[in-house]
This record gives C-alpha cells, sequence and structure tokens, in this order.
C-alpha cells in the first residue's frame, strides 16, 4: 500500500535542487551569543588542534606512537568542526539559510567520514595506551611505525567505507518536497524525514551499521582499559600509578564525550522530539568537542606543555 502511494506520489515529482536548513531556531540577543560562542570555540578548535600538528614537527621526542595517533586525531577535528561550523556561522548572519543538493550529500558523507574514523581511531588509541602501560620496555617494538599507520589507514577506511554507504543510500532517495532540513547542517535523520519513498531500509542501516560501529569500538576501547585497570592495581607506588594515569585519563575522557554522543544521537529512533535532541548532540559533536580534545590531551600532558615553552623560548 505504501509503495504504491509512495510511487503515486512519484509521478508528479519535481526533484529539489537545494534545501534550506532551519538551524538553531534562535533569534534575537540569543543568536548574536551563539555566534560569537561557536565562532570562538572553532578559532580554539583550530589553533589548538593546529599546536598539536606543528609541535612534533619541531620536537623529535615528540614522534612516538602515542603524538602519531594524536596528529591524526588532530586532523580529524580540524575537518569535522570545518564540515559544519563554518556554514553554520554564516548562516546565522544569512537570510537565506540554503544549501545546494550535492553540498548537503558531501556534508552528510565527510560529517559521517571523519565522525567514524575517529570512533575507530580512538580503539587504535586505547590499545597504544594498553601497551605502553602493559609493556612499556617493549612499547616502541610493539607499536612500530607500520603497525600504526595501519591501526590509523584501517581506522581512515572503515570511516570511509561506512559513511559511503549513508551518502548513496541517502543520495539516491528522491525529494520532491518539501525541502526544510531541521537542522543547522545536513544529517541523515532529518533527510530521511524530507525524503518522497520508504526510507525504512535507511532506518535499519542507521540504527544497524552506526550501532554495529560505534558499539564495537566502545567494546573494543573498554576491553583495554579493563586490561589497563588490572595492571594499575598491580602498580605498587603511587607515583608510579599516578604516572601510567595520566597516560591515559585525558584519551577516556575523550572517548566518554564522543561515544555517549554518539550511541544517544544514531541508535534512537527518529521524531521531532528526538530531532531537536540530536541538534543539541550535534553542537558537542562539531562545536565542543573539537575544542576540547587538544585542551585535554595537551593540558595533562608535560611533554607537549614542555614542548610548547621551548617553542615559545625559540621564536
Amino acid at each position: 500500500m505504501n509503495s504504491r502511494i509512495y510511487a503515486m506520489n512519484l509521478d508528479n515529482c519535481t526533484s529539489v535542487t537545494d534545501f534550506v536548513l532551519a538551524g538553531l531556531e534562535v533569534q534575537g540577543d540569543l543568536q548574536a551569543i551563539l555566534y560569537l560562542i561557536f565562532l570562538v570555540m572553532y578559532m580554539i578548535a583550530l589553533a589548538a588542534n593546529l599546536s598539536i600538528i606543528i609541535i612534533p614537527v619541531f620536537n623529535p621526542t615528540l614522534h612516538t606512537p602515542m603524538y602519531f595517533f594524536l596528529y591524526n586525531l588532530a586532523f580529524l577535528d580540524i575537518f569535522y568542526s570545518s564540515v559544519v561550523v563554518p556554514k553554520m556561522l554564516t548562516d546565522f548572519v544569512s537570510q537565506k539559510k540554503m544549501i545546494s543538493f550535492c553540498g548537503c550529500m558531501l556534508q552528510v558523507h565527510f560529517f559521517h567520514f571523519l565522525g567514524s574514523t575517529e570512533v575507530v581511531l580512538f580503539s587504535a588509541m586505547s590499545y597504544d595506551r594498553y601497551v605502553a602501560i602493559a609493556n612499556p620496555l617493549r612499547y616502541s617494538t610493539i607499536m612500530s611505525y607500520n603497525l600504526c599507520f595501519a591501526l590509523a589507514s584501517c581506522s581512515w577506511v572503515i570511516g570511509f567505507l561506512h559513511a559511503l554507504v549513508h551518502s548513496v543510500m541517502t543520495a539516491r532517495l528522491p525529494f520532491c518536497g518539501p525541502k526544510i532540513v531541521k537542522h543547522f547542517f545536513c544529517d541523515v535523520k532529518p533527510l530521511l524525514n524530507l525524503a518522497s519513498a520508504d526510507v525504512s531500509l535507511n532506518f535499519k542501516l542507521l540504527v544497524r551499521v552506526t550501532g554495529t560501529l560505534v558499539t564495537t569500538t566502545l567494546i573494543l576501547t573498554m576491553l583495554f582499559y579493563v586490561l589497563i585497570s588490572k595492571f594499575l592495581i598491580k602498580i605498587k607506588t603511587s607515583q608510579g600509578r599516578q604516572r601510567a594515569l595520566s597516560t591515559c585519563s585525558g584519551h577516556f575522557t575523550v572517548v566518554t564525550l564522543q561515544y555517549g554522543t554518539a550511541i544517544f544521537t544514531y541508535t534512537r529512533p527518529s521524531s521531532e522530539d528526538s530531532l531537536a535532541q540530536d541538534r543539541l548532540a550535534a553542537i558537542m559533536f562539531s562545536v565542543i568537542t573539537p575544542a576540547l580534545n587538544p585542551l585535554i590531551y595537551t593540558l595533562r600532558n608535560k611533554d607537549i606543555i614542555k614542548a610548547l615553552k621551548k617553542l615559545f623560548k625559540k621564536s
């Protein structure tokens, strides 16, 4: 019955060539305040993540597996926030919050590509922390450049393939109108609500594929932290235990923020209320987390603080 209704609608379908982003739906002074807050957060994200990329270049002592993964994470955070935030800031001061169909699909793809790459990378980073604590004497041997490169490459490939599933499955849907996306950027769930076709398969893929990816990487990450905790118990000196904790506490904080938001967003059924909640969760993804990640890692990392001091002294 539903397929017959959709077929009748498609007979009179004129495909949309662009979408209108509803944004955060705030007005007046609150809009100006949010614009300034998000602009500052974006600038912090760019500056802090660029610092993580640049500092190891001038400090050979930071050419270690941990900083190789941090380099990848910083690169991801820069582009992850850049996929969403510049367009959102532009729309704050624009009357026409338009985005082309192709631009919309690219935003869907890169948002999920970079985001899913990041959650897979978190599992690789937790393994790196496990090896550092469980086998400190063999750390550099086990975490060779080839292994680090392979783990990072797998993260990028898995992220790309995961995003490709959603972007292709969304782009092939007919969109005949309405064309107002109830979000501040193009994401899968609000777009599926606009499609002029049966989207039950798309929602199943979103929950099962994304849910499986997030759950699997979360289980792996938690498993490594359980193993880490066993080794922490065996450390007799409080100084040694504190040093071991400092190597993974920042990573654990970032993981909790990212996974908690991802599970909340993509494993729930879509509704008007859930879409409003998704907007708040997306702010955490795209604005807050990319700015917090480098701060969490650098403020708790003595090596980076020392490298920063040396860099400023030279300049």
